[in-house]
């Protein structure tokens, strides 16, 4: 029973990690994924390499090429944009509602996420600070109690993983959760509405930023 239940087929394996690896930049914009040279490289066969693949284009992570190859996606300013207004749209809603919703375990999780935020920016580790920072907004639509906008959260989950990362300031974007994650304890609606659109658009400025340092 045990066994069955932590059974996870190899191309879900396959594309946690090359999804990881992606997020957290060792595959940059544009790198080669090929079939045959991923198979190699990860013990396994090529099916599972191929679904792993199907996945991430599915995600928005990969795009595409003929035969039996894709390339790690580069987003343009203009899918940047994109991604920000449903985004804004997105999370105005989706705070607002944990706020009004969220439950004694629910705050528990979230405060857990976050510690691990403070403490890894603290340290400097950037990897671990910014999944801890994507996990914060994933706990937030939990706390939002509302089925359709955690499905909405599923099929975008890789962009905006993407885009969450997409800022240089471990310290100041993990001090901004603390104080929505205040707002959120207290139930109040008003506050976290200011704050996550002071939060918005400070994300919005660096990912701006950082497009620009990247096509200059």
């Amino acid at each position: 029973m045990t066994q069955a239940a932590s059974f996870e087929p190899e191309s879900e394996r396959v594309m946690r990690q090359l999804r990881d690896e992606i997020l957290d930049g060792v595959r940059a914009p544009g790198s080669r994924l090929v079939e045959r040279d991923l198979a190699a490289e990860l013990g396994v066969s090529r099916l599972p390499v191929r679904d792993a693949l199907r996945s991430l284009v599915a995600e928005g992570l990969v795009t595409p090429r003929p035969r039996s190859w894709a390339v790690v996606r580069e987003f343009t300013a203009s899918d940047v944009a994109d991604l920000n207004e449903v985004r804004g749209a997105f999370e105005a809603l989706t705070f607002k509602l944990a706020a009004q919703r969220r439950t004694r375990e629910g705050l528990a999780r979230l405060r857990e996420v976050l510690d691990v935020e403070l403490a890894a920016a603290r340290a400097g580790d950037e990897v671990r600070a910014r999944r801890a920072a994507a996990d914060f907004h994933e706990v937030v639509t939990s706390l939002a109690a509302n089925e359709l906008l955690s499905e909405l959260e599923r099929v975008m989950s890789g962009r905006m993983r993407w885009l969450l990362g997409q800022h240089d300031d471990l310290t100041a974007i993990a001090e901004q959760h603390e104080g929505l994650y205040a707002a959120i304890a207290d139930r109040d609606v008003a506050r976290v509405e200011r704050l996550i659109a002071e939060h918005l658009a400070a994300g919005q400025g660096m990912a701006a930023a950082r497009q620009r340092a990247t096509e200059s």
